[in-house]
């Protein structure tokens, strides 16, 4: 059952990424554009959204914008935003792909690194929100999608502060739709496995079904044309996981300590 309608005709839209200088929200763009839509690219890397947005436009017309902003700074959202109303008149879809990491074990806690994670994981995605959604509101119309993670469905080794603003935001998502679907609006979450990123390349451990950037975006965009509500992906590494989610902790913590060796 599809939960949000079914995008397949990409032509029309209206797409702003926040999170889209590299790995998954780079390749994401590329994708989308390539499919029609116009994409308004965010990050705090000036330089790279620049870059991309000229590589993208070289290939059609010039329907790609870069719009700089710190997802931790409310104000540079607020005036990107403003920015973009003016160029387009409005928006369709907003994607909210921003995101830090670092591994951690519980006797690593190092707290300038874990609060930095929560501002940016946690915080900087209210931040946006507090801007989008009174412009939808006020429209009757448009998706959110927030980008969380499989490391999100339950505590997993090294993953003591990433995990649970993951798993914060697929409760945020969860909550959204229960609140705004009646009001006309639309809202996703994505929760990828493991996809060769910058934030993924710190990691000194396997990671199983490992896909690119590009396979991801590919996912995400098939997920959007079946009107998913959770885009979840690779399917053999996440349906391993939710099977897992739904153990008792007396089997989970022994399963999880024999699968990741940790």
């Amino acid at each position: 059952m599809s939960l949000n309608p079914k995008i397949t005709d990409w032509s029309r839209k209206r797409v702003w990424i926040l999170g889209a200088s590299t790995g998954i929200g780079a390749a994401l763009a590329m994708q989308l554009h390539a499919r029609g839509a116009r994409v308004a690219l965010s990050a705090r890397s000036a330089d790279k959204l620049t870059a991309l947005v000229e590589t993208i436009n070289k290939s059609g017309n010039d329907s790609a914008l870069a719009l700089p902003l710190d997802i931790t700074q409310v104000e540079t959202i607020a005036s990107a935003e403003k920015s973009l109303v003016k160029a387009w008149g409005g928006y369709d879809l907003v994607v909210f792909m921003a995101g830090d990491y670092t591994a951690m074990r519980a006797w690593e806690l190092d707290l300038k690194i874990a609060k930095q994670m929560v501002t940016i994981n946690w915080e900087g995605f209210l931040n946006g929100l507090s801007i989008v959604i009174p412009r939808f509101m006020q429209a009757k119309a448009g998706g959110i999608a927030l980008v969380s993670s499989v490391a999100g469905y339950r505590g997993l080794p090294k993953s003591l502060v990433y995990g649970p603003t993951k798993a914060a935001l697929i409760n945020l998502a969860e909550t959204l739709f229960i609140d705004l679907k009646p009001k006309g609006l639309d809202v996703y979450v994505i929760n990828p496995g493991f996809v060769k990123t910058p934030m993924t390349d710190k990691n000194d451990f396997e990671m199983p079904y490992l896909i690119t950037p590009e396979e991801a975006a590919a996912e995400i965009i098939k997920g959007f044309g079946k009107g998913e509500f959770e885009i979840h992906f690779p399917k053999a590494f996440t349906r391993m996981l939710k099977t897992l989610r739904h153990l008792p902790y007396s089997l989970y913590f022994p399963a999880i300590r024999r699968s990741t060796k940790l």
